[in-house]
Order: structure tokens, then sequence, then C-alpha cells
């Protein structure tokens, strides 16, 4: 799939990146990557709408605010090897080592995956999928049947298999990634992981123990009847894919679905909540 890369510029920076990053997030781009005095954001070609993009930013600037950006095309090809090359191993601690395949293999963590790098969501460079996966290992999954909404490169649902999970099902709407996560699934030689190409409606109706849904605040919200559907007593929700800003909001809009708000994590103004049925 071929992606826009959007580069910004924005003087001063504070408070307006995370606006800014926040109002495009809810414009449909999917990741952001910030160095020295500028960020990127990346959204799928298909999905670009150039027009409403830059009558947004130009009206974004305010009196105080400089805002300069410009975009480019990166083909299918070209984006994965970019972010190939790019990838470095992820660390949590000891607990987990998450690397590509030519990386070397790292013996002192307790559990190791190896992941083909495709984006930056997905291979635990991200802070949802870093602290999705902090969460991830602090519950007693074992035995748990687990929903994986969004699962991108299929890293959280392999982490939740070493943890001892019964069954997982990922769920994603991209052909690349379902494509990428049946990969990964191979290389860290799991049985039990299955992929779902589509949105929500593709899922089983059953109940699951553990829902993740690590998308954006628009999506999570349309889902919630859906994940409310196929939960029951017990079931533990996570939300992620949104900024602190966002959780008073997701918050309230999932206790009217019986979810009940038991921690919220954060890291660099993105958050994940946990819920339970």
């Amino acid at each position: 799939m071929d992606y826009i890369e959007l580069t910004l510029n924005l003087t001063p920076k504070t408070p307006w990146t995370e606006i800014l990053i926040g109002e495009l997030a809810d414009m449909g781009f999917e990741s952001f990557t910030e160095e020295n005095d500028k960020f990127q954001a990346y959204i799928s070609s298909k999905d670009y709408n150039k027009d409403k993009t830059q009558s947004f930013l130009k009206s974004f600037g305010q009196k105080d605010l400089t805002l300069n950006f410009e975009e480019k095309l990166i083909p299918s090809q070209n984006w994965n090897l970019n972010w190939e090359s790019d990838f470095e191993p992820v660390e949590i601690g000891k607990r987990l080592l998450i690397r590509a395949p030519f990386h070397a293999q790292g013996i002192d963590f307790e559990e190791t995956i190896e992941i083909q790098p495709q984006m930056s969501f997905g291979t635990g460079h991200h802070q949802t999928t870093y602290l999705l996966s902090k969460v991830l290992l602090d519950l007693d999954l074992k035995d748990k049947t687990i929903l994986d909404v969004g699962t991108g490169t299929g890293i959280l649902g392999i982490l939740a298999s070493k943890k001892g999970a019964k069954s997982i099902i990922g769920t994603d709407i991209e052909t690349g990634a379902c494509e990428n996560a049946i990969e990964n699934i191979a290389r860290n030689n799991i049985l039990n992981f299955s992929i779902l190409e589509g949105d929500l409606q593709v899922v089983p109706n059953e109940k699951y123990d553990v829902i993740i849904a690590n998308i954006n605040k628009n999506v999570l919200k349309k889902h919630l009847a859906g994940y409310a559907d196929r939960s029951k007593k017990g079931t533990i929700l996570l939300l992620s894919g949104f900024f602190e800003t966002d959780v008073p909001e997701l918050i309230g809009f999932a206790e009217k679905f019986d979810f009940i708000h038991k921690e919220t994590h954060l890291n660099e103004s993105w958050a994940v909540i946990q819920f339970k049925m």
C-alpha cells in the first residue's frame, strides 16, 4: 500500500504539536514520528484527502504560531524498506525483547518476539504498542480467550499467546497488516492465533476474556457497543491509540456500556485505558 508522508514544522512546538497530532489522527492519519523541530504524519494514500488536509493545516495557523508543511508519496515497497532499515530492538526491562530477524537473539529476556518490521505502529516502538505490551505482561492471561482488534503486525496477540492465552483472534482492515501478522505468527511458532481481515463485524459474536483495541478514538467509540456484546462479567477491555486528552471522553463513553474504569497508563501523551465489565 502506498502512503503519504506529511512533514510539518511548528514554531513554537508546545502545546501545538499534541493538538495537531490529535486532529490529524481524527482525520485518519495512522502514525507519527518526531525529530528535532519537525514531525511527520503518515496516512494510506487511499484514505488521504489532500484538499481537506491542506485546508485544515492552512487554517490551523495562529498569529503566534508558524506552521509549514510538505507532503511526499512513499510507495509501498519503499515504505517497508525504510522502516526495516531504521528498526531497532525494543526492550521492556528484561521482561520482553522485540526484535527483527536480523538482530541478535538476546538470551537475557523472559520473552522474545521476532517480527518482520513494516510500520511504526505494531513494532513496539510506538508508545501505544509499548504501553499495551507492558500492561499485558502484568496480566494473568493463562487459559484466557483474547480478541485483538486492529492487530497490525500481530505483536500483542503473539505476546498474549506466549503468556499462556488459550486462543487469540486478531482482526485488521488492511490486507497488508493481516499478511504481515500471519507471517509474524509463523515466525514465533504460535499455533493458537488466527487472523481475520475486516472490521469488527467479521469477529464471531462470542464472549472473550480480554479485548485489546489499539486504533483511534473515533473508531473505538463506534466499536464500543460491539466490544460490550463480546464481553461477559470479568472481561478486561484495553483501549489505546489516542491521547491523554481523550481519556475522560472515552471513559465516559465506555461507562455507558457498563465498562468500569480500572486504570489509565500514559507514555509521552499517549494513553491506554483499562476497563473491566
